[in-house]
């Protein structure tokens, strides 16, 4: 018998923000056990918050939580990073996905993948045809998670003003898990309670260099 599921996706607020840079300290420093350099220069402070902030107030940003709204994994979206995309690559046409975290204490959850599943129908919804990523360019095991997922490698662009630049696509529409999807929105009532629709941004149409948005670690297999 499929447990109850607890974990319902809702849109960040700014009361999460506390909740996002302990989410991301945490990250950082499991990251740095797993000889990788990405994020070795952690972001905290002011320009952080900042940072966070922003994508909220844009509509952007998006948190897991638990039964008792905990944060426990979180993702963002946001316009096309002109380092690395260019009108070749028909922008338009693809969702762009940005910042996924997961809590250590989630591992074994598979929020991460759920999390690029929902992206995955939201793309769909917006009728593009991708979900599309960047990543750090020397963290290979995150390239091979990605791959796992049905995500192809298109190139990878070296910038020398960034450390990502793994660019990789998958269709939209396409789950890895279609019979385990998130719920998504408030929690009404107690025990479980029930999830229901959201009116969720469209994709910002403006283009730029993205330093804030870089695709995040998927921190649970």
């Amino acid at each position: 018998m499929k447990s109850v599921q607890t974990e319902r996706l809702r849109p960040a607020a700014a009361e999460d923000v506390p909740a996002l840079l302990a989410l991301r300290a945490e990250a950082e420093g499991w990251l740095r056990t797993k000889g990788t350099d990405q994020w070795s220069d952690p972001e905290t402070g002011e320009r952080a918050i900042s940072k966070w902030r922003a994508s909220i107030d844009e509509g952007r940003a998006w948190v897991v939580v638990g039964e008792h709204d905990e944060v426990l994994a979180t993702v963002s979206r946001g316009p096309v990073d002109r380092d690395f995309w260019t009108d070749a690559d028909r922008p338009e046409t693809a969702l762009y996905l940005y910042k996924l975290i997961v809590a250590r204490e989630a591992s074994g959850r598979q929020l991460g993948t759920r999390l690029i599943d929902w992206m995955s129908r939201l793309a769909t919804l917006e009728g593009r045809t991708w979900v599309r990523i960047d990543t750090w360019r020397t963290n290979v095991g995150l390239h091979a998670y990605y791959e796992r997922l049905g995500f192809q490698h298109l190139r990878t662009e070296a910038p020398s003003h960034r450390r990502s630049g793994w660019l990789a696509q998958r269709r939209a529409g396409e789950l890895a898990l279609p019979d385990d999807l998130l719920l998504v929105g408030p929690k009404e009532g107690g025990h479980g309670g029930t999830a229901t629709p959201l009116e969720v941004p469209h994709q910002r149409a403006e283009t730029g260099s993205n330093d804030d948005l870089t695709s995040g670690d998927e921190t649970t297999r």
